[in-house]
């Protein structure tokens, strides 16, 4: 797994690259009420607006990580976005994106660097 700066994680399967966010993340913005999510099919392009959270403290905004296609989405949590919270790392990520280079999450910080950023 690893992570960006602003909180997200990305999890390369097979070809395809899943993003949530993280704990602290989850943390901090509170009780998650709302995920608007993207489409599949759309295209996702690096450093660009991804998807809105709001929760009751706050609203975010996810930047795609990478360039791609979305291939899929997490609709549990357009239903139920408490999953964002209880299940962050899991049952609450958001996107699958097929990157147009695999190597991108490369770039990326991995845990203890990842650790190191929030401590």
């Amino acid at each position: 797994m690893k992570y960006t700066k602003e909180h997200e994680w990305l999890r390369a399967e097979g070809d395809e690259i899943v993003v949530g966010i993280t704990r602290h993340a989850a943390e901090q913005l509170g009780d998650v009420v709302y995920v608007g999510l993207p489409s599949v099919g759309e295209r996702a392009v690096k450093g660009f607006i991804l998807l809105e959270i709001e929760s009751v403290k706050a609203a975010a905004e996810i930047l795609a990580p990478c360039y791609g296609e979305i291939v899929a989405v997490n609709d549990k949590i357009a239903e139920n976005p408490a999953l964002v919270n209880e299940d962050p790392l899991g049952a609450g990520w958001f996107i699958k994106i097929k990157p147009e280079n695999p190597a991108v999450i490369d770039e990326y910080l991995d845990e203890a660097e990842y650790r190191k950023l929030v401590e």
